[in-house]
């Protein structure tokens, strides 16, 4: 099966060795976002709920470049510094889909890239 790699200027540049997302099949798999914001490529968020906010931006934008929406994830995988943010990040998250949730799990990690406390990564199928 071939693979198509996505990127959009519309999200942040990969911050290693890898892509965006990659297209295969049916499949798109889309890296960790963490909220960066792609037209300054800095960190403008202030609080976790802001943070959120601009990695689901930086995911919608990923997601609409392969010519997905948010109706089409299927699988998400949250990263959280500390389980104390769950809420708040679920709110924010909550407000991305119509009520057709993906599965999902969040777990809670040590540390992030660029020391930021959220960073998201999902599947999304036709």
């Amino acid at each position: 099966m071939s693979k198509t790699i996505i990127n959009t200027s519309m999200a942040p540049s990969p911050i290693g060795p890898y892509s965006q997302a990659v297209l295969t099949g049916n499949l798109l798999y889309v890296s960790g976002q963490v909220p960066i914001n792609p037209d300054t490529n800095t960190i403008d968020a202030t609080n976790v709920a802001e943070e959120a906010e601009q990695v689901m931006k930086n995911l919608q934008a990923v997601l609409s470049e392969a010519g997905f929406g948010f109706d089409q994830v299927v699988k998400t995988t949250i990263f959280l510094t500390d389980m104390s943010l769950f809420s708040t990040v679920n709110e924010v998250y909550g407000k991305y889909f119509n009520g057709n949730y993906p599965a999902r799990e969040t777990v809670a990690v040590k540390g992030l890239p660029r020391n930021v406390n959220v960073e998201i990564s999902v599947i999304a199928a036709r």
